[in-house]
C-alpha cells in the first residue's frame, strides 16, 4: 500500500523550448518540480494534508501530482494552465486541473466553476478555494503549466 501525501503545494508556471519535451520540462523546471519524477494522480487532496509553501521535495522522487499543461507551436498563441483546490471544512479537499488556448483570467474562472460543481456534486460544503494559473504567449514552442505536488 502507498503511504498517503502529507504534505503539498500550489504551483504554476510557463517556459519556452527548442521542443515540446524541452517546453514542458522547463516550465516544470520554473515550478520547482523540474528534477523529480510526477506521477500523475487524480482529483483528491486527502484529509489533514497541509499546505507548505516551501516545501523542498528531494531530487529524483516519485511525487504524486495532479496538474494541467498545455504545449503549443503557433506563435502569438495565448496558451494557460490552472489549478484549483477546494477545501472542505472537516474532510478531504478537491483538486481539479485546466489548460487550454485562452487567458489567465479565464482559466482561472473555468477552474473556480469546476471546484464549485465537484463540491455541489458531492453534495459538500465548500470552505475555500486557492487557485495557481499561468498564460503564456507563444514565442516559439511554449509551455502552461499548472500543479498541486504532494509529498510526505
Amino acid at each position: 500500500m502507498l503511504p498517503t501525501p502529507k504534505k503539498y503545494f500550489i504551483t504554476a508556471a510557463s517556459a519556452e523550448g527548442r521542443s515540446n519535451l524541452t517546453a514542458f520540462d522547463n516550465a516544470l523546471l520554473k515550478a520547482r518540480i523540474g528534477n523529480v519524477n510526477l506521477i500523475r494522480v487524480s482529483s483528491i487532496l486527502p484529509p489533514g494534508t497541509e499546505l507548505d509553501d516551501g516545501l523542498q521535495i528531494p531530487p529524483g522522487s516519485l511525487v504524486p501530482t495532479a496538474y494541467g499543461s498545455i504545449v503549443s507551436d503557433v506563435p502569438g498563441e495565448t496558451i494557460a494552465a490552472a489549478v484549483a483546490i477546494g477545501l472542505s471544512e472537516d474532510s478531504f479537499g478537491v483538486i481539479m486541473e485546466f489548460s487550454g488556448k485562452c487567458s489567465k483570467a479565464e482559466a482561472e474562472e473555468i477552474i473556480t466553476g469546476m471546484v464549485r460543481e465537484a463540491f455541489e456534486t458531492r453534495e459538500k460544503p465548500l470552505k475555500e478555494i486557492k487557485v495557481a494559473a499561468v498564460e503564456h504567449t507563444v514565442e516559439k514552442i511554449g509551455c502552461a503549466f499548472a500543479a498541486v505536488p504532494m509529498w510526505y
